[in-house]
């Protein structure tokens, strides 16, 4: 007889899965009406978000892989209108996996023994491949078990033009995982800095939408160069060159790499340049090829 899945610590994971889990658990946990509001709108209009309270971080055996698994955008609330109390699951997944069907079945039923609540399971897909399935079954040929259904969002699928109009952060975030061409990455870049000027963000939300994007869109230093060309000419390019993340980062880096090079000029030893600058020596080792 198969072992019952134990709820245990989790262990270490792989430091890429770890750091996709944590981003878009910060987006959704923060912006959680927002979420909803963009990509399932019918469990928008259908959910009392005055009763949103997030429940503690559950984590499982997955019985399929053998791994531990935290699942952490767990969130209760109620049906609109009523009392009834009801639980959003969310799992992003980053990597196709032959049966994350059954995984999320899986999870469903952990979630429901413990809470004995109705549940609406949701995937949030990041992965390039053709797959819509979003149901597990248990069937027999003489005997139809159950079919569990789940609601998927398919990120690579949607068309970023979509959401440039619209003042939702979580959509905005988001841009940076959906389907565009390379040719396309300054074009969207410049779109979400747009967006990020009309919303308005407190700084703390503001660095969790910034932070999200630029982990998952990033940009060559041409492309940077010619984005910040393009930002020129728009209206909002003072607000734009305003928001305190990213350029404000990079223009840090930039002054290291300049102060660097003036040592590098004036044959300074590269173990004290990186002493003064914090710069990486094999950065620096590159930086002294070009002088």
């Amino acid at each position: 007889m198969a072992a019952l899945p134990q709820l245990i610590k989790e262990e270490p994971s792989k430091s890429t899965y770890t750091k996709h889990d944590q981003l878009y658990k910060d987006l959704i946990k923060t912006f959680f009406k927002e979420f909803l509001e963009a990509f399932f709108p019918d469990v928008y209009e259908g959910i009392d978000f005055h009763a949103i309270k997030p429940l503690s971080e559950e984590v499982y055996t997955d019985v399929l892989q053998g791994e531990t698994r935290r699942l952490d955008i767990v969130i209760e609330t109620t049906l609109k209108g009523t009392d009834v109390v009801v639980i959003i699951h969310v799992e992003p997944q980053s990597y196709e996996q032959k049966h994350f069907h059954e995984r999320m079945y899986h999870y469903f039923s952990m979630l429901y023994n413990k809470y004995q609540k109705p549940i609406v399971p949701i995937a949030v897909l990041t992965y390039k491949a053709d797959w819509e399935r979003n149901q597990y079954t248990m069937e027999f040929p003489f005997f139809h078990v159950l079919t569990f259904n789940y609601l998927t969002l398919h990120l690579k699928k949607k068309n970023w033009r979509d959401y440039i109009l619209s003042e939702n952060p979580v959509a905005a975030a988001l841009m940076s995982e959906m389907g565009y061409q390379e040719k396309e990455k300054v074009q969207v870049k410049k779109e979400f800095l747009r967006m990020m000027v009309k919303m308005k963000l407190n700084p703390a939300k503001q660095r969790i939408v910034y932070g999200f994007f630029e982990t998952y869109l990033k940009l060559t230093t041409e492309q940077e160069e010619q984005l910040m060309k393009e930002i020129e000419e728009l209206p909002e390019a003072e607000r734009i060159l305003e928001i305190p993340i990213s350029y404000e980062e990079k223009g840090k880096e930039i002054g290291k790499k300049e102060v660097a090079m003036e040592m590098l000029r004036k044959g300074l030893d590269i173990n004290l340049i990186a002493e003064v600058t914090y710069l990486d020596k094999e950065e620096i080792k590159r930086l002294k090829e070009k002088i």
